[in-house]
């Protein structure tokens, strides 16, 4: 089997906005399956006169070229139709959780402005227009492709960012893409899986980037090791995405439930959006074979990265690769200074094209050095210009592939009334690899909130995944006399707690 290749070694040579790519497959074989959901299957071309209906629809609400559209869907049919009539309209679709709750949603939508929001019941978000998830556009628009347009920005991404306030992460590239060019390890009309939420910057970009390339992509609503694996059999896929805390859970199947499924069809398995333990990778590598395994480390802003090949981790165990091209990396020290290989500082990157030149912040700023940017990230390069990943610069939290910053969680715990301040760390995790642990000083120490108490105050403030799980009280305060915190202590009391047993009150 030939090693697939992560970027294409020759540039596009037929963009085309990014609206008019399925309908060019569908041109070259429009009976050819494009979208598998719950064990429906739509064709190329089914797809594409349902987005073209769609996209009409978005039309007749105001949606014009450069517009920001807001997505708050599920996984599912829906969600790719509602982003292909976006594309179509030269319009830039924009993923969240559909689970936000008022206050988080209204918070980005305050930055974006969009024209619509899709997947929101109508009177919900006063100042906002939106239509609700299973909208179905009236039948009698026409279902043929609409004038080509592409859009300023292809999509926009969300983060609470360090400070726990919303940011937007605006893609500088506009909406055009080759359709015999893919990228990401991906082949024209492969077959790929799609595992994770499409509300997350990762999922959303590379399950798209399958469907430019004419791949069939098949899509799950909720991971299931059994049914991954399954799914894989069943439909001979050949390209997966991963993050580790999937990856653990289809190891921890026993020997005889994860090797009775025929995975031979599966060239390559790319994981990536949170740090994957040395062990785990092995075990894969030598389940899979090395030239099946691929891990990627990259920033929302496409400012930089790494990637590297399962052959290259047998002997730089725990590394996530070299730089990858287009981009340059450099570990800077405290005073700015570059760090020697083997010596730990903050990990920069800078774009071939300059910085600005793959994003753009709305509601934050980067932390610069000279041209180059922080991706809030600690490690080192080796000698042979490997770089290893060693901790956050940021407090930031990552849970089953799924950034949470501490700062948002504990202002929405220290708006209780009886909590006098909070601070949110992560603990080691063997599923999620790390779970969010409250440490919080009660107004009344004899009285501290209740978990129900606090489930029913976090409800409408917070996304449950960004609930911590556990919870302890303390007396005292948690920052000393400068306002200062030493979460690293306090993660490690935690942590110690844990291990001598002592009960933690459980949030869910």
């Amino acid at each position: 089997m030939i090693p697939r290749i992560l970027f294409p070694t020759t540039p596009p040579a037929n963009l085309q906005p990014a609206g008019t790519v399925l309908a060019y497959h569908a041109q070259r074989e429009g009976s050819h399956p494009a979208l598998t959901f719950n064990g429906e299957t739509l064709s190329r071309a089914a797809l594409e006169r349902r987005a073209n209906r769609r996209a009409r629809a978005f039309q007749q609400l105001g949606v014009e070229k450069d517009d920001f559209v807001v997505i708050s869907l599920p996984n599912g049919i829906e969600i790719h139709e509602t982003a292909l009539a976006v594309w179509k309209l030269g319009a830039t679709p924009m993923p969240v959780s559909y689970r936000l709750p008022d206050a988080e949603l209204e918070g980005i939508l305050e930055l974006a402005q969009p024209q619509l929001v899709v997947g929101v019941d109508p009177g919900r978000l006063a100042k906002y227009r939106s239509i609700a998830a299973g909208f179905l556009p009236n039948p009698g628009l026409s279902e043929e492709p609409l004038p080509p347009a592409a859009a300023k920005h292809f999509k926009v991404a969300t983060s609470s960012g360090s400070t726990g306030r919303p940011k937007l992460i605006v893609d500088a590239k506009p909406a055009m893409i080759d359709p015999m060019c893919p990228m990401m390890g991906m082949e024209v009309d492969d077959v790929c899986l799609m595992p994770s939420p499409l509300y997350h910057n990762g999922p959303f970009t590379q399950s798209h980037l399958a469907l430019f390339c004419g791949a069939h992509l098949i899509e799950m609503s909720k991971f299931d090791a059994v049914e991954w694996l399954q799914l894989i059999e069943q439909y001979k896929v050949k390209w997966a995405y991963l993050v580790p805390t999937l990856m653990k859970r289809v190891w921890d199947l026993p020997n005889d439930v994860r090797n009775k499924f025929d995975v031979s069809s599966l060239e390559l398995a790319i994981h990536m959006a949170a740090p994957c333990p040395a062990w785990l990778k092995a075990a894969w590598i030598e389940w899979l074979g090395p030239d099946r395994m691929m891990e990627l480390y990259a920033t929302s802003e496409g400012s930089g990265g790494a990637y590297i090949t399962g052959r290259e981790a047998l002997d730089h165990p725990g590394s996530v690769g070299r730089v990858y091209p287009g981009t340059e990396g450099r570990v800077l020290d405290a005073d700015g200074n570059e760090s020697p290989p083997g010596e730990v500082g903050e990990i920069f990157f800078r774009p071939a094209r300059g910085p600005g030149s793959t994003y753009q912040y709305i509601g934050a700023t980067a932390k610069a050095v000279g041209e180059w940017e922080s991706c809030g990230d600690m490690g080192h390069f080796d000698e042979e210009g490997f770089l290893y990943i060693s901790d956050r610069r940021t407090d930031m939290v990552v849970s089953g592939g799924a950034n949470i910053y501490p700062a948002e969680v504990e202002a929405a715990l220290d708006a209780h009334p009886g909590i006098t301040e909070s601070i949110v760390v992560g603990l080691p995790d063997a599923d999620f690899g790390q779970r969010l642990h409250a440490v919080i000083i009660p107004a009344h120490k004899d009285e501290p909130p209740s978990a129900a108490d606090l489930q029913k105050f976090l409800e409408p403030r917070l996304a449950r995944y960004k609930w911590p799980y556990t919870v302890e009280f303390r007396t005292g305060t948690l920052k000393d006399e400068g306002g200062k915190v030493r979460r690293s202590r306090i993660r490690e009391e935690a942590i110690d707690k844990r291990s001598c047993g002592e009960p933690f009150a459980r949030l869910r």
